[in-house]
């Protein structure tokens, strides 16, 4: 089998160049010894995956991708439009979704991570009575919570859309959901997750990079980057390979009992390294895969 390629997004104004905000992991990646292809994320996202695979040479191997979030059922169409090309995704469909939306993952990091509840909801469906996620918020018990999507928090909209002081109280908690739900619009990724909200000590988040159940790179989060813990990692190592998906991420904080949490848990192709990290080192040992 040949090595690994990577797919990188393509800059939408330049379509033979990859899209800036890629464009020096692209170049890293080839330098580590890759070969590397450009797809239409704009095409992918607006149903049109054989345009999307256009650039991408037949027959041309196995590929990473690397570049922004896909929806789940878009990147099976991905999948499906590169073996028609006679390529394959190294993340099939099934592993992306498993990592990239937090009900694929939590079973497995549930010791690991803050109690979690969630309600599926579709772009443009109407919200449900505020019953329904007061109802929903008792599986948590009560105190404070997080609200997000399948996939992202509005963590920069905190009191807006993102933190409710008390989960039991009903009122506060549907608007922190609407506003959520308004604000992500189109982008509303799965539905809407509860989280029981735990204190972290200040010292930021790591963001550990694993490729089959081994931490490759451990950076920090591009929210803060420059603070890097150095979490305990057994635990955690032990989930990631149960889960069984070939590149993920961990998000890892320290609790203030001195426990490390999972934070989060991302598919390794659209996770981003710190704007100062050009993935180098983490394309090398993909390439080894």
């Amino acid at each position: 089998m040949p090595a690994p390629g990577f797919l990188f997004c393509r800059d939408p104004l330049r379509p033979r160049h990859s899209d800036p905000a890629f464009a020096q992991e692209a170049a890293a990646a080839r330098r580590a010894g890759a070969r590397t292809a450009l797809v239409d994320h704009d095409a992918l996202l607006a149903g049109d995956p054989e345009s999307a695979v256009g650039r991408v040479p037949r027959d041309s191997g196995p590929y990473w991708y690397r570049g922004w979030m896909i929806p789940p059922g878009r990147y099976a169409e991905l999948e499906h439009a590169l073996a028609a090309r006679g390529c394959s995704l190294l993340t099939d469909a099934t592993a992306y979704r498993a990592a990239h939306e937090l009900p694929g993952w939590y079973e497995v990091f549930a010791e690991l991570t803050p109690l979690s509840v969630w309600r599926a909801l579709a772009v443009g469906e109407a919200l449900p009575e505020p019953s329904v996620w007061s109802g929903l918020a008792r599986g948590l018990g009560s105190g404070p919570g997080i609200v997000k999507d399948f996939v992202k928090s509005r963590k920069h909209e905190w009191d807006e859309a993102c933190f409710v002081p008390e989960l039991g109280d009903e009122e506060r908690l549907a608007r922190v959901v609407g506003r959520l739900v308004e604000l992500q619009g189109d982008f509303l990724a799965g539905g809407v997750v509860l989280r029981a909200y735990e204190r972290f000590v200040p010292g930021g988040e790591a963001r550990v990079w694993w490729v089959d159940g081994e931490a490759v790179r451990v950076t920090a989060h591009p929210d803060t980057p420059g603070l890097l813990p150095a979490p305990a990692l057994d635990a955690v190592g032990e989930a990631v390979r149960t889960l069984g998906c070939r590149w993920v991420t961990t998000d890892v904080a320290l609790r203030e009992d001195g426990a490390w949490r999972v934070v989060e848990v991302g598919d390794g192709q659209v996770s981003g390294l710190p704007a100062d990290d050009d993935g180098e080192d983490l394309f090398g040992a993909l390439l080894g895969t």
